[in-house]
């Protein structure tokens, strides 16, 4: 799947991905490979990415970008916004 999630200011991260779990409104859901497709809105809170391949920061990565002890797994911390899946491409919209 590819995911983009994107400010008002930049492009924050943009990749493939295995699986996005999101601070959904009503709670936090999880999206996979395949899944029908969806929009909503999203609240404050951290966005989960399970990533195909290893996550090397640089100097262009976003102070959004939160990397932990497992290279492939990222959190991208969000105030609010809207996630949108179609045809395996995930596009968030956040503040």
């Amino acid at each position: 799947m590819q995911l983009e999630v994107i400010t008002p200011e930049t492009k924050v991260f943009a990749g493939d991905v295995v699986a996005v779990q999101l601070p959904g409104i009503d709670g936090s859901f999880q999206i996979l490979n395949n899944h029908a497709p969806i929009i909503s809105a999203l609240t404050k809170g951290s966005i989960k990415v399970d990533l195909v391949e290893n996550f090397e920061a640089d100097e262009k990565t976003s102070k959004h970008i939160e990397a932990g002890s497992n290279p492939k797994v990222i959190n991208i911390t969000i105030k609010g916004g809207v996630v949108e899946m179609l045809n395996n491409k995930i596009i968030v919209l956040a503040e």
